[in-house]
């Protein structure tokens, strides 16, 4: 080998130690949460490509480093109005980082989040009480002849009232506005590429998801008001 291949074998090798050393140092914290979601710490499971990212299981049943992207969009225009980078492969507390997030960016909370099942944590409910008002689906009982809409001994009140809203016909009519914005925008990301990340780090990543929603965001400022596009057009130098 020349010195160059011999310095770039090296390079190599003690920059895949490097990676190596910052997984175990992880290791301990996926431990406690797997300890915290009742699972065993043995499942524990660092990644030595990506230390920051956090091994999670794939819809194919696959294990892969991975990071949990989320995305905020407003159902009546279908532009991005939040964007976080998680490292955990749970939902739960997400909830009300995003609402802190728009209501900084916009100096106001919306009336309404309608978000997926994993997110309704009954602190995140608590906590999002004087914020916002939370529609998102109860989960199933696991005894079939109790009702999940109905309060439970120990519920506090924000929960309570979250379980009662969803059980009426107005909650799921609001609550279908989802599928058809949040899904459709998830969609579109996957289709312009957002399926595999080709950058390590959080900070890289959010970065990767910023750029995803700024694109989005042109694209559909000129679906909702195609006269900027004309006037783009007719004033370009370029034409």
């Amino acid at each position: 080998m020349t010195r160059r291949q011999q310095a770039a074998r090296e390079r190599a090798q003690r920059e895949r130690h490097e990676r190596i050393e910052q997984a175990l140092q992880r290791l301990p914290e996926l431990e406690k949460l797997k300890e915290k979601q009742g699972k065993k710490t043995e499942d524990a499971r660092a990644s030595t490509t990506d230390a920051e990212a956090t091994v999670m299981k794939m819809g194919d049943g696959g294990f892969r480093p991975a990071y949990n992207a989320q995305y905020a969009t407003d159902t009546e225009t279908q532009i991005i109005v939040g964007v976080e980078v998680s490292t955990a492969g749970s939902d739960m507390g997400q909830l009300v980082p995003m609402i802190d997030q728009v209501n900084e960016r916009y100096s106001k909370n919306p009336q309404q989040w309608l978000v997926d099942g994993g997110y309704p944590a009954h602190n995140q409910l608590d906590q999002a009480e004087t914020k916002t008002c939370v529609y998102a689906p109860i989960p199933k009982s696991r005894d079939d002849a109790s009702d999940p809409c109905q309060p439970k001994p120990g519920d506090s009140q924000a929960v309570r009232d979250w379980r009662q809203r969803m059980g009426t016909d107005e909650a799921r009519k609001v609550y279908k506005e989802r599928a058809a914005t949040a899904e459709c925008v998830n969609a579109l990301a996957r289709e312009r590429g957002l399926t595999r990340l080709r950058v390590r780090g959080r900070t890289k990543v959010r970065g990767v998801l910023l750029l995803h929603a700024l694109a989005h965001n042109l694209m559909r400022t000129f679906a909702l008001a195609p006269e900027l596009l004309r006037m783009c057009t007719q004033h370009s130098p370029f034409r």
